[in-house]
């Protein structure tokens, strides 16, 4: 190989080279900066809400929490939510996946019978929905359903002083329905349920 076409290759090499580094630039600013941006400038302008992560926030403008993701109320005279067996840590979203016969499931739910029939005597352990003693698979759920609301209104007007019929009609109005009308389960959604029951006891 004589000395022209060893500059011809060197100068190949060099030109693929910096090609190569180039289109690699070129593609972390679209991939990277550009298409980030773009995204979050339509999900900001058709869907704010969503994008900023569902908050829901007091009327002096306190954020209380998220609509997707569920709270721990430990105070009886409100709605409880599901069981959540990571506590609801949102970083930490899934759950044990335990079996039906493993004995830390059996211990758990036994533990949430007992304290249903401590806190609810005016209710038999019959008539506890499934739903308020098991966790959802992403340990978040935000919803019961309507039954495990209603199944609650005996402790909460005990408690509160409202009527039965004024928790059962705010139940009611803060029932949502399947998506699209076919999709999913009748739910409440916890949180907004007992800002609305907090705001009625005022």
């Amino acid at each position: 190989m004589n000395h022209s076409e060893q500059h011809f290759q060197g100068l190949s090499r060099g030109s693929y080279l910096f090609s190569m580094i180039r289109l690699s630039l070129l593609f972390i600013l679209l991939c990277g900066i550009v298409y980030p941006l773009v995204c979050t400038g339509i999900a900001q302008l058709l869907m704010s809400d969503q994008a900023n992560g569902s908050l829901i926030k007091s009327s002096s403008g306190e954020i209380i929490g998220s609509e997707l993701i569920g709270q721990n109320f430990t105070d009886p005279k409100y709605f409880q939510g599901r069981v959540s067996s990571i506590e609801y840590k949102a970083e930490a979203s899934g759950s044990n996946n335990y079996g039906p016969s493993n004995p830390d499931l059996l211990k758990r739910t036994e533990e949430s019978v007992e304290a249903w029939k401590a806190n609810n005597p005016d209710v038999p352990v019959s008539q506890l929905p499934i739903a308020l003693i098991t966790n959802s698979g992403s340990g978040l759920d935000p919803h019961i359903t309507p039954e495990s609301a209603n199944v609650q209104i005996p402790r909460i007007s005990k408690l509160t002083g409202l009527s039965s019929s004024e928790l059962e009609k705010l139940v009611q109005e803060h029932t949502e329905g399947r998506d699209l009308g076919i999709f999913g389960d009748p739910r409440v959604n916890v949180l907004k349920l007992n800002i609305a029951l907090r705001e009625l006891m005022k």
